[in-house]
């Protein structure tokens, strides 16, 4: 065991990768690449916490709001497990946080030098998580294999959020510079209003990457948004022709390549996350920029019972069910490549 930003941690890493897992939700902090120096993720700027350290009182600086204790803790790349979104009143009165419970419980974990192997329950929801992340080595670059299941410990069949919270930040992100591609087809933005410097036109439809403006202009989303003050959210239907899906972002500062690789079938949905300094709230204070890339089984961060009554979008399932009794397992790769590698990636076939 180690400490990352004075949390508890456990470190793997080869001479290309180092991947750093927090005890405490699980989250995956770091994918530190050694050629650039860099690691893609996002790390907030205020101070880290374990969530189950958080107290409302005590920690004033994490805001007011039901989304606090997640946002104490919260770093890199977390799991929204068994909800995408916030829990409704009675759900959040009960202690259901902000995206579920996999952000903020404690993993056991267990490490070799190549792999770590976590698991948790999720008492609230009745669910059992267990992850394994394995450095595998590759040509051109690094690679991080996850294998992850989820067990249904009740004797009902369950409709769940299950999304894969991938966010990056400076120094690899950056205005106006930062590229992506993407395998994804039929898109929508956020309905209604998702931040306080919203740009893009409320609940649009579009093709991807071409997204229209409330300005009545259009962005490509393939390069970072370049404003002083921006925010938004748009879902994306991965393409199902092919098998694997996938997004990749490229630094020119850092030459670097960063993506995921996953099967399209097992999450069919990626969400573009935007900020861009405009939540002036604690612990925000307009100092963020950040982009999630947030690959899962439903298209907008919504509550449990919106996402059941939206059922579909664009003729594909809202949520996934995990059957009484049952356990799901799906199985995603992280990729980080530098120099040659790297427009081979950016070529890589979006449709």
């Amino acid at each position: 065991m180690t400490r990352y930003r004075g949390r508890p941690a456990v470190t793997i890493e080869n001479d290309r990768l180092r991947v750093t897992v927090l005890e405490s939700g699980g989250h995956i902090a770091e994918v530190f690449d050694k050629a650039s120096g860099v690691n893609p993720l996002w790390t907030p700027h205020w101070p880290s916490i374990d969530p189950a350290a958080y107290d409302r009182q005590q920690y004033p600086e994490y805001g007011d709001g039901v989304d606090a204790n997640l946002l104490a803790g919260i770093m890199g790349h977390n799991l929204c497990l068994d909800i995408f979104g916030g829990p409704s009143p009675e759900e959040a009165a009960a202690g259901l946080p902000v995206h579920g419970e996999a952000s903020t419980v404690r993993f056991e974990i267990d490490r070799s030098d190549r792999t770590i192997a976590a698991r948790a329950m999720l008492p609230l929801a009745d669910l059992d998580i267990e992850r394994q992340i394995e450095l595998v080595d590759v040509s051109n670059g690094g690679a991080v294999r996850v294998i992850e299941s989820v067990r249904n410990l009740s004797g009902t069949d369950r409709p769940i959020g299950w999304t894969e919270h991938v966010t990056l930040g400076p120094p690899f992100l950056q205005k106006g510079s930062t590229e992506f591609r993407a395998s994804a087809s039929r898109s929508k933005v956020f309905e209604g209003t998702f931040g306080p410097a919203d740009y893009l036109k409320s609940g649009a439809e579009f093709d991807w990457p071409i997204a229209p403006t409330a300005a009545g202009k259009s962005s490509d989303l393939r390069v970072s948004f370049d404003a002083p003050s921006s925010s938004a959210y748009t879902a994306h239907l991965m393409n199902q022709n092919g098998e694997d899906a996938f997004f990749v972002a490229y630094s020119p500062a850092a030459r670097l390549a960063f993506g995921y690789v996953w099967r399209a079938a097992d999450f069919p949905w990626m969400g573009i996350w935007e900020e861009n300094h405009s939540r002036m709230q604690p612990p925000w204070n307009g100092a963020t920029l950040t982009r999630g890339m947030e690959f899962g089984v439903s298209p907008f961060p919504e509550s449990r019972r919106e996402m059941i009554e939206r059922a579909r979008l664009f003729g594909t399932p809202t949520f996934r069910w995990i059957p009484a009794a049952d356990r799901v397992s799906v199985e995603y790769w992280i990729l980080a490549r530098t120099a040659a590698a790297i427009p081979e990636m950016l070529s890589w076939p979006e449709s």
